[in-house]
């Protein structure tokens, strides 16, 4: 394909980087992202992935706004108080950049939908706040080899990692630096915690980054590395994550 005037103009900040130029922004356009998430980490996610051209997203989510929401999730407004947040988000999408495709999907996401969705996507990127969908969404990239771009955030903490599956064997998976579940999944909640909403800005479009240098395969991939801000005092750590030789999960589908 080539780009049209409007989108040489629109894009021409991204284009006049020499590691995107047009054959990359093209790329961006032909793109299919799969956002999981239209709250904290969505919606700076959703707002800068659509800004970049990405060409097809599609966002998931079951939750209605409320204006609990709004100190963080920016995405949304008073005027879309009581809307779905996939409604609400498509909205300012295709204000902000009418000639993307976004697809609205107001369902959480399960076991009986994961592996449809995937499927249809490039990269995922995970933004949701509960374990129960993180593990879900993380061990079935894995098994589909599906690039997983993952988020979370609590307080003035947050963590990023790309998730692959390896054809040599040599990246983790999440359950090999997070084997199970914790007992008490309630405890790292913002709901009970509390969250700096410029955490959930600062962390969505590190997001979108992340999964924008995925596509265009420049840079240096956060695979195999977590990346920790703790923002009230100022800490920045990368960790090496290794493949845990013992990891029950990801030593059944290796090879496969």
């Amino acid at each position: 394909m080539m780009l049209n005037d409007q989108e040489i103009l629109r894009y021409s900040r991204n284009i006049i980087l020499p590691e995107i130029g047009g054959e990359g922004q093209e790329k961006l356009i032909n793109s299919k992202v799969l956002a999981i998430g239209a709250g904290g980490l969505g919606s700076p996610l959703i707002m800068y992935l659509a800004a970049a051209g990405i060409g097809n997203i599609t966002v998931m989510d079951d939750d209605n706004v409320d204006i609990s929401n709004l100190q963080r999730q920016v995405i949304h407004n008073m005027e879309t108080l009581g809307l779905s947040k996939v409604k609400s988000a498509k909205a300012f999408v295709n204000k902000l950049n009418p000639d993307i495709q976004i697809k609205a999907i107001n369902k959480k996401i399960d076991n009986k939908n994961v592996n449809i969705m995937l499927q249809e996507h490039d990269i995922i990127a995970d933004g949701s706040d509960n374990f129960d969908t993180r593990y879900l969404i993380a061990d079935t990239c894995f098994i589909e080899k599906k690039i997983l771009v993952s988020a979370a955030i609590t307080k003035y903490e947050g963590q990023i990692s790309t998730w692959k599956h390896s054809p040599l064997n040599n990246l983790p998976c999440f359950r090999c630096l997070f084997p199970n579940k914790p007992k008490n999944p309630e405890a790292y909640t913002c709901s009970t915690n509390g969250v700096l909403g410029s955490l959930a800005g600062f962390l969505g479009a590190l997001q979108a980054t992340e999964v924008i240098k995925e596509i265009l395969g420049i840079g240096v991939s956060l695979s195999g590395y977590l990346n920790i801000y703790d923002l009230l005092n100022n800490n920045f750590r990368k960790i090496k994550v290794n493949v845990d030789p013992d990891c029950k999960f990801c030593k059944k589908y290796r090879n496969s």
